[in-house]
């Protein structure tokens, strides 16, 4: 598989160390490496991004001109960007997700299916942490785990607290930690009378994110024009 890869910081030097002995980087669009879609001289099988918001438009200005297969691991994106990824799904595959770890995704399974259950007699909180470099708040990760637990749109979100801020029925707190090294932690408490239910993911390294990806994108290769998602890759 002939790889496109965008953006070159952490996440895509990790990308780079993961491919397999079948796959195969042709270029890295990266301000650092002073390349641009313009200096990519073979067609990709697929696009994989581990950049920035910023760099959605040259992404999908090439992809569909190009029909090329896309997955989009950059977070923090506007309505209109996601608009325009959507756009994008109209013309090649794109496989998007908030998280690329097959047990991030095994989390928001479990998630889906508890929360239906424990709702209307337990308060739900979802923690996030991350190192102190990370850009966004809450994170793409958190943002799946609050669209999951509101997935009939009856929640009110509540993001972080301070002052007078009693807990109303209904609510959802979502609390963003950032620190020192920490790759990625993401907690559901479902709290209730007498008993408490954790749900918890650690990422111990940037590895899980890259291998996921890069499963994803041997799956989203043999599929026609749509948006996809990490659940579409395991369990479809």
């Amino acid at each position: 598989m002939k790889i496109v890869l965008v953006g070159y910081g952490a996440m895509g030097k990790v990308v780079e160390n993961n491919v397999g002995e079948d796959d195969r980087i042709i270029a890295v669009v990266a301000p650092e490496k002073g390349v641009t879609f313009a200096d990519i001289k073979e067609k990709p099988d697929v696009i994989i991004d581990f950049s920035q918001p910023a760099a959605l438009d040259g992404i999908c200005a090439y992809a569909g001109a190009n029909g090329v297969p896309t997955v989009i691991a950059t977070t923090g994106y506007s309505s209109a960007q996601m608009d325009e990824i959507k756009a994008l799904s109209a013309k090649v595959p794109v496989l998007f997700s908030g998280n690329y770890s097959l047990g991030v995704i095994l989390l928001n399974r479990l998630v889906k299916e508890v929360t239906p259950i424990l709702k209307d007699t337990f308060d739900i909180e979802i923690i996030e942490k991350h190192h102190n470099k990370k850009a966004d708040a809450p994170s793409g990760t958190a943002k799946m785990l609050i669209n999951s637990v509101n997935a009939d749109g009856d929640m009110n979100i509540v993001y972080g607290r301070e002052g007078q801020c009693k807990r109303k029925k209904g609510d959802v707190g979502v609390h963003a930690v950032r620190g020192g090294t920490i790759v990625g932690e993401h907690q559901v408490i479902y709290a209730g009378t007498d008993e408490v239910l954790e749900l918890t993911h650690y990422a111990h390294s940037k590895a899980i994110f890259a291998k996921g990806a890069l499963r994803g994108a041997h799956w989203l290769v043999k599929k026609p024009a749509g948006l996809y998602n990490m659940e579409d890759v395991l369990f479809n």
